[in-house]
Parts: C-alpha cells; structure tokens; sequence
C-alpha cells in the first residue's frame, strides 16, 4: 500500500531569514527617504522665513536711504559710500532729529549704527555709532558682489561710467542699488536667494 507524505508547506530557516534582511533593508531605505524630505522641506520653511525677514529689513533700510537729508550740523546727505558700508543722515524714527545712519555688513548681517547730535549749539555728532540695529541677516555676499553700488544723475543713458566706482564722491551719488544674497547655510543646495532694489534719494533730486 502506497503510503501519502504530506508536504511541509512552512518557511526554512533561511527563507526567514532573507525576508527579515529584505524588510530590514526596505525599512531603513524609506526612514533614510523620509529623513531626507523632512530636512529638505525644514530647510525649504526656513529659507523663506529667512527671506521674508529679510525683505522687512530692506524695505526698512530703503525708505531711510530714500528719505535721507542733511544733517543737522549743516553736513551734507551723504557722509561716505563704500562697496559693503553706508553713512547718511535721515530721521528715520520720525521725531524731527536728524540721525547719523550707518548701514554696513558684519560677518552675515547687515547692520545699522545709529548716532543721535547732541544738544548742544552747534549740534555736532559723535564718533561711533551710540546704538546698533540689526537690519538682516544671514547675508552671504562675497567680494565680488557688493551691497551697495552708486549711481550718478546720468544713470541709466550713462552705463559707462556707471556704476560709480568706490569709494565714491557722496556728491555724485543719486541713486543706490542695494543687493542681497541670503542662505541660512552657506554653500547649501538650493542655491542663494537673491534680492536687489533701487533708492533714489528724494532730497538729490536735481
């Protein structure tokens, strides 16, 4: 009499073992993939944070730039005009004093000095600036891509002479091309945002 052997339909040892690596393997792939997303879009979130409050820094420093007049000592609008540094006079909160503004770069921020004349007759200003205000940052121009860049009242016809080279005669200075480049981590993909604006200076015109 033939006898009938029922067949082991269960999983060996191996066979196991291999689909255990292969979850192992797919789990790790896709917590690498999701890792991957979340910085990227984390890194995408903070960009634009970045630039937003970069863009209400600028629209600060241009309406002072654009209403910048003379100084309250009798000096004149502008006091220097450097590639990454600019000083004019502007009474940019609105009392009726006018102050000595310094915008420059540091490091990646782009700062403001703010120096008041004091009260005695004839009012002078004092060396240095008495306070500091931080008007953007993570700014990460290099050499090769100053913040500011002067213009003449021959601009635009004149593009030869254009922009002005610096450090610049502050009387010749009509217009202001202010640019920024912004990473929260430098040399990270995607590369730099980058914004520019132009400032007539209202008080220049001729």
């Amino acid at each position: 009499m033939r006898k009938n052997f029922q067949k082991n339909s269960g999983l060996t040892l191996i066979e196991m073992m291999m689909a255990i690596a292969i979850f192992v393997i797919g789990v790790a792939g896709f917590t690498a993939l999701f890792s991957h997303t979340w910085q990227i879009n984390s890194y995408t979130v903070e960009m634009g944070q970045a630039s937003m409050a970069v863009s209400h820094g600028l629209n600060n420093m241009i309406n002072y730039i654009r209403e910048a007049r003379q100084g309250d000592d009798g000096a004149y609008t502008i006091v220097s005009a450097n590639d990454n540094d600019l000083v004019v006079y502007c009474d940019y909160d609105g009392d009726g004093i006018t102050e000595r503004l310094h915008f420059y770069k540091s490091n990646q921020n782009i700062l403001m000095g703010v120096t008041n004349p004091t009260n005695a007759i004839p009012k002078t200003y004092p060396v240095g600036d008495e306070q500091v205000i931080t008007v953007a940052s993570h700014i990460v121009n290099d050499a090769s891509n100053p913040v500011f860049s002067y213009y003449n009242q021959d601009y635009p016809a004149d593009t030869i002479n254009n922009p002005l080279t610096t450090p610049v005669i502050p009387s010749d200075v009509r217009l202001v091309k202010i640019y920024l480049e912004i990473n929260i981590v430098p040399n990270h993909a995607p590369n730099n945002i980058k914004t520019q604006s132009f400032v007539e200076l209202r008080n220049l015109n001729d």
